[in-house]
């Protein structure tokens, strides 16, 4: 991958970041519904416009795929995935955990990952062939996954357990230390050792840069039926690659989102 474009990447999602910061801060954070149901922000139509501006002016043919302004074909063989604020729930409600994320994909798959965390100023970003690395201001360090090979006790980071079925936490729940808090960016740098995500499927959007992300820092990335992520069902199983077969097995063919017809006892 074109060190260039990486370098725009994290350049355009910190500065799309900026904005973000500045409406979580100010306040704007009103909270209307899409046609699904789904909440979004004014703020997720600003930082996306401004991001769907940059790479009008700079990178013309490519195509854009963004998550509140659907997609637009290029001529280049290149398509740039943004989520403009990834963790709208929280956005909204002035909890500070939220990321603003930018994928790029050519004829070979994933390219370019980029997480910038807006609050933090923590950016993890990843391109095809050049590692994975995190940046806080102007210290850029290269980071690499775990090299726990031992199920047992492993650090697994589970988002959103409470849509999660009862099978699917107790499954793991009798072999890992399952943690409420963690993410991709906690994976890839070795602050843990698995990260779940089930219950309701995840977007493409939000799931665009993880796979390089995660393979540049040493690890896999599934769902959690073995499928490759962005062709799967909404699930996640990132891991630092060694202990990707065990926990497979584990959560394999076990329902994974609990089923609301039974879980207020009707």
């Amino acid at each position: 991958m074109d060190r260039e474009v990486l370098d725009f990447a994290v350049d355009l999602a910190e500065r799309a970041g900026a904005l973000a910061a500045e409406r979580f801060f100010g306040g704007g954070a009103r909270v209307p519904l899409k046609p699904d149901g789904s909440e979004v922000t004014e703020a997720d139509a600003a930082v996306e416009e401004l991001i769907r501006a940059e790479l009008a002016r700079h990178v013309p043919d490519d195509g854009v795929h963004g998550e509140e302004g659907g997609a637009s074909e290029g001529t280049s063989g290149r398509r740039w995935v943004i989520d403009p604020i990834d963790g709208t729930y929280c956005f909204a409600r002035g909890i500070p955990l939220f990321s603003t994320t930018l994928a790029v994909e050519d004829e070979h798959g994933p390219a370019v990952g980029v997480i910038h965390e807006p609050v933090t100023g923590r950016t993890t970003f990843a391109g095809r062939g050049r590692g994975c690395l995190r940046s806080v201001g102007a210290r850029v360090v290269p980071v690499r996954v775990s090299d726990r090979a031992v199920l047992g006790g492993a650090r697994t980071a589970a988002a959103n357990p409470g849509t999660w079925s009862e099978q699917l936490l107790l499954a793991l729940h009798r072999e890992v230390f399952l943690l409420p808090l963690g993410d991709t960016a906690c994976l890839v740098a070795g602050e843990l050792d698995a990260f779940v995500v089930a219950g309701a499927p995840v977007g493409y959007e939000d799931l665009a840069p993880l796979p390089v992300i995660v393979r540049e820092a040493g690890g896999r990335i599934t769902d959690l039926n073995g499928d490759p992520v962005l062709s799967g069902d909404g699930t996640v199983l990132a891991t630092n690659g060694l202990l990707h077969d065990d926990l497979l097995t584990l959560v394999r063919g076990v329902p994974h989102a609990r089923d609301r017809r039974t879980s207020n006892g009707a």
